[in-house]
C-alpha cells in the first residue's frame, strides 16, 4: 500500500470534515458568523485566494493546451490531460468559493440573464462560466474512453468531441486571456485605495503575464507531487523545458512590473523603509526574481529539488501578489482593519482538499496519466484497493478510515464554532447635505442631469445655481444628487410632501428620512419604551397602552401606535406602513431605494407621460463620475501616495 497516499488522503478528509462543519454555520447564520469581513473590507481571503489566485493557478490548462495544439510541441502532450483536469477542478473550486463569499449565493447564476455590459465583473463572470464549459468538453474524452462508456452512442460523442479539440483549445485561450486580464482590470477603479506599488494602469497586463508564469509553474508542481504521492515517473527533461519557458515569462513580468513603477515615478517607494516597501520587495523576490535567476541554470533545471524550489516559490509568491492586491495593500478608513478568521482559512483549505480528493479519484479511475510510467523504487502504483473498502456492505459502502477521520474532524470543529447571535456592525446615517448644484438637459430631452456647481462650471455654462440635497448616508462617495425643490414643484408644491414623508415625529413636520431610518444597512427600532414611560408618568401609566390586564404586557399586545399618533401618518402617502404598530424602520438604503425606484417605475407605466427610458435604472440617480467631481471640489491635504497607501 502507498503510505504516502494514505497519509495525504487522511489529512485531506480531515480538512473536508472541518469544511463541512463550518459550511453549516456559514449558510445558516450568514457571513458575519464565520468571517471578519465588513463594509470597509468586503473582499477578503475568499476572493483573494479562492477566486483571484484560484483562477491564476488553473491557468496551466490553457497554457499547456496552447503549447501542444497551437505551437505543436507534441512532446509535452503527456502534461495536457493532468493540466486540463487541474484547471477544470480549479474553476469548479472558484465557483464553490464564490458561493461561500456571496451574500446571496443562490443568485450566482444571475449574470447569465441580467447582463451588465459596462461591468468588468460581468465579463469575468461570463468568461469563467464559458471557460468552465470548454474545460468540461476538453476533459470529456478522458471519461468517455472508460469501458463503462462502451456504448456506440458514447463512442460517437467521443469522436465528435475529439474532432472539435482545436476549436475548443482556441476558445479556451481566448476566454482565459479575457478573464485573466480582466481580473486585474477590476482594480483600475482603485487609484486612491490600492498602494502605488501595486496599483498600475497596466495591472490587467500584469495579471495576465503572471497567470501564464503561474500556470507553467503549477503544472510543474502538480507533476512533482504526482511523482511523490502517486509513484509516477518524473519527466525531468520535459519539466526543464517548461522551466525555460517559465523563466522567460517571469523575466517579462519583472520587467513590466519594475518598468511601470519607474515610468510612473514611484519605484523609490519600495526603498522608503515602510512595511509596504519591504512587502513588495519580498513578494517580487519570492515570486519572480529568485525563480527567474535559478531557472537560468541548467543544473537547477535538471534537478528535481531545484524545480520543486523554483515552482514552489513562484506559486507562493504569486498567491501573495493576489492577496496584496485584494486586501493587504488596500487602504481602509481609520480605525478599521481586516485579518481573516480561522474559519476563513479553514474554508479555503477545505475547498482545496475536496478538489484534490476528486483529482485523486479521477486519476485512480480514468486514464489521466500514462500508466506505463515506471514507479520509483519503494513505491507501488497509486491504485489503492483500500479507497473502496466499505463502511457498509453493498452499494452503500464508504471508505471506513477516511469517513471516520472526516466525521471526527467535523465533531472537533463544532467545539470551536461561534455560539450566540451574530451582532451586525452599526453604520449610522449622516443627514443629507445641501449644496449648490446646476441642472443640464439630458441629450434625449427627457429630464435633466445634476452636477456640482463650481465657479468654473457657472462661468462656462451660465446656468442658474440651485440648492440640491447630496444624499450620501455613509459618506463613502457613492452619492446621489436630489433636486428636492424641483420634485416638490412637479408633484404639486407643499401639498405633495406627504408623498414621501410618510411618517413624522411628534411635533415635527416632514421629518427627514434619516430621523427614523438611522442605520445604512440594518433596520432600527422606532418605538422607545423608556420615553413613553416617562411621558405617561412612570409605571402608573402602563394601562394607557396595555389596556388588557389579562394579556402579557408586550409590544404586540399594546395599543396600536396609530390610535394615539393620528396626525403623524399622512393618509395620502404613497408609502404605506406595514401595520398600525411601528416596530422597525428598514435600513436607509432600502428606504431610499423603495421610495425612489418604486415611484420611478410607476412613472414609466403612465402612457401619456414622457420619461427617460432609464428612469428606473441605478445609473439615472447614481452617477459614477460624481465621486471624482467631488474630489475636485473638496480640498485635500493628503498627497496622492498617502491616499493610495493609507497606512502611514
Amino acid at each position: 500500500m502507498n503510505r504516502r497516499l494514505v497519509v495525504l488522503k487522511t489529512v485531506l478528509w480531515a480538512l473536508v470534515g472541518v469544511l463541512a462543519a463550518i459550511t453549516v454555520v456559514r449558510f445558516t447564520r450568514g457571513l458575519g458568523a464565520v468571517t471578519n469581513l465588513s463594509d470597509a473590507a468586503p473582499w477578503g481571503l475568499w476572493v483573494a485566494f479562492d477566486v483571484m489566485a484560484g483562477v491564476a493557478l488553473a491557468a496551466g490548462g490553457f497554457v499547456v493546451a496552447a503549447t501542444v495544439y497551437i505551437f505543436g510541441l507534441d512532446k509535452y502532450r503527456g502534461f495536457v490531460r493532468p493540466a486540463i483536469l487541474t484547471a477544470w477542478l480549479g474553476y469548479i473550486a472558484v465557483a464553490v468559493g464564490l458561493l461561500y463569499d456571496l451574500g446571496l449565493p443562490w443568485h450566482i447564476w444571475h449574470p447569465a440573464i441580467y447582463p451588465q455590459h459596462h461591468s468588468v465583473l460581468f465579463e469575468v463572470a461570463m468568461c469563467v462560466m464559458l471557460y468552465l464549459a470548454v474545460l468540461t468538453l476538453e476533459f470529456a474524452p478522458v471519461v468517455l474512453e472508460h469501458p463503462l462508456f462502451a456504448h456506440p452512442l458514447y463512442k460517437k460523442v467521443l469522436k465528435i468531441v475529439k474532432t472539435v479539440t482545436i476549436p475548443l483549445v482556441i476558445a479556451g485561450i481566448v476566454l482565459s486571456t479575457l478573464h485573466q486580464s480582466s481580473l486585474g482590470s477590476l482594480f483600475l477603479i482603485t487609484p486612491y485605495r490600492l498602494h502605488p506599488l501595486w496599483y498600475s494602469p497596466i495591472i490587467y497586463v500584469l495579471f495576465f503575464v503572471s497567470a501564464v508564469a503561474l500556470g507553467l509553474m503549477t503544472v510543474m508542481v502538480e507533476s512533482l507531487l504526482a511523482g511523490y504521492f502517486l509513484g509516477h515517473k518524473i519527466r525531468t527533461k520535459l519539466l526543464s523545458g517548461l522551466g525555460v519557458a517559465a523563466s522567460g515569462v517571469l523575466g517579462l513580468y519583472a520587467a513590466l512590473r519594475i518598468g511601470d513603477l519607474a515610468v510612473r515615478g514611484v519605484l523609490s517607494t519600495a526603498l522608503d523603509g515602510s512595511w509596504q516597501g519591504a512587502l513588495f520587495a519580498f513578494e517580487l523576490a519570492v515570486s519572480t526574481i529568485i525563480p527567474f535567476a535559478l531557472l537560468l541554470s541548467n543544473r537547477v533545471r535538471s534537478s528535481i529539488a531545484g524545480l520543486a524550489l523554483c515552482s514552489g516559490l513562484t506559486v507562493a509568491g504569486m498567491i501573495l501578489y493576489r492577496l496584496d492586491v485584494c486586501f493587504i495593500a488596500i487602504a481602509r478608513p481609520a480605525g478599521t482593519s481586516y485579518f481573516p478568521s480561522w474559519m476563513e482559512f479553514a474554508v479555503s483549505l477545505g475547498i482545496v482538499a475536496a478538489g484534490t480528493l476528486v483529482f485523486l479519484l479521477l486519476v485512480e479511475r480514468f486514464k489521466v496519466y500514462d500508466h506505463e510510467d515506471v514507479a520509483p523504487a519503494g513505491l507501488t502504483p497509486s491504485y489503492e484497493a483500500g479507497t473502496l473498502r466499505g463502511l457498509l456492505p453493498g452499494a452503500m459502502a464508504f471508505p471506513r478510515r477516511y469517513s471516520l477521520v472526516a466525521v471526527t474532524a467535523a465533531a472537533v470543529t463544532v467545539l470551536f464554532l461561534p455560539i450566540g447571535p451574530v451582532r451586525p456592525e452599526s453604520t449610522p446615517v449622516a443627514a443629507p447635505r445641501t449644496i449648490d448644484g446646476v441642472s443640464f438637459e439630458r441629450d434625449d430631452g427627457l429630464g435633466s442631469k445634476l452636477m456640482f456647481a463650481s465657479a468654473a462650471t457657472l462661468a462656462a455654462t451660465s446656468p442658474d445655481s440651485r440648492p440640491l440635497l447630496m444624499i450620501d448616508g455613509n459618506r463613502d462617495g457613492t452619492l446621489v444628487l436630489f433636486d428636492h425643490d424641483g420634485h416638490a414643484e412637479r408633484e404639486g408644491g407643499d401639498a405633495s410632501c406627504s408623498t414621501c414623508h410618510h411618517l413624522n415625529k411628534p411635533l415635527d413636520r416632514n421629518s427627514s428620512c434619516n430621523e427614523c431610518h438611522r442605520d445604512m444597512y440594518e433596520s432600527t427600532r422606532l418605538f422607545n419604551h423608556e420615553s413613553h414611560v416617562s411621558e405617561l408618568g412612570g409605571d402608573e401609566g402602563c394601562s394607557e397602552c396595555h389596556t388588557d390586564s389579562q394579556a402579557v404586557k408586550s409590544f404586540e399586545t399594546a395599543t396600536a401606535c396609530s390610535d394615539c399618533h393620528e396626525v403623524e401618518t399622512p393618509s395620502d402617502s404613497l408609502i404605506k406602513l406595514p401595520d398600525n404598530r411601528w416596530g422597525d424602520a428598514v435600513s436607509y438604503v432600502d428606504a431610499m431605494h423603495d421610495a425612489c425606484v418604486v415611484c420611478h417605475e410607476r412613472r414609466l407605466t403612465q402612457p401619456l407621460a414622457q420619461y427617460a427610458a432609464d428612469l428606473d435604472q441605478c445609473s439615472y440617480c447614481h452617477d459614477t463620475n460624481r465621486s471624482a467631481r467631488l474630489a475636485d471640489l473638496v480640498p485635500r491635504r493628503q498627497s496622492r501616495s498617502t491616499l493610495a497607501g493609507g497606512h502611514r
